[in-house]
């Protein structure tokens, strides 16, 4: 099983980063440690001061492809979920300023909280997919797959490209604006449409 994140997918959360808009999907992988499940809490780690969470549609893929055509893409996703791309915004600062990989920043332990799954035939309107996030009770990222620069049949086709994708492997499909720190004692909530997917503490 694979994690693959997709950077910079949409418009509003690449300039309130001051990122350059990508010309093709840009993805990272994060290790299955990564994961943090059933709504378990959040520890704040302790080799970095500033954790910022990244809201985001997961897919699930349901069957091994490569080389896949847009066209087709859409065959290979079979379930949907709600998770958090975990950031240590300090850390990947100094990384990219020294021209170093950041993994350490994105693939640490417990950086990808993520929901149970639906089937993705249960949308009314899969290419507008809404999904939110309140902090402390208050709505902080509100998006909607439509705003995607980068859909889900694209991302999928391009990351088969370089990389086989397999039946169970998550993508992670960017995040939109409203990004920001977390704290400890805050409870996050995250919803996929009107359906709360997440809920859980930082500690």
């Amino acid at each position: 099983m694979k994690i693959i994140c997709i950077g910079r997918n949409y418009v509003a959360h690449a300039r309130e980063l001051n990122n350059p808009l990508p010309e093709e999907p840009v993805f990272f992988l994060k290790p299955d440690t990564a994961l943090l499940l059933r709504n378990r809490p959040f520890y704040y780690p302790e080799f970095s001061e500033d954790i910022h969470y990244e809201t985001e549609l997961v897919y699930k893929i349901g069957r091994n492809g490569k080389y896949i055509e847009e066209k087709f893409a859409r065959n290979y996703i079979t379930e949907i979920a709600l998770g958090i791309d975990f950031t240590a915004r300090d850390i990947q600062k100094h990384c990219k300023e020294a021209g170093l990989p950041w993994e350490k920043a994105k693939g640490f332990d417990n950086s990808a909280p993520l929901s149970r799954f639906i089937p993705v035939d249960e949308l009314a309107d899969r290419e507008n997919i809404r999904f939110s996030l309140k902090l402390n009770g208050q709505t902080v990222q509100d998006g909607n797959s439509n705003l995607m620069i980068f859909n889900i049949e694209k991302v999928i086709s391009c990351i088969s490209k370089f990389i086989t994708l397999k039946m169970g492997d998550f993508i992670f499909s960017g995040t939109p604006a409203g990004v920001g720190p977390v704290r400890i004692g805050d409870h996050l909530e995250g919803y996929l449409e009107d359906r709360k997917m997440l809920d859980f503490a930082v500690k």
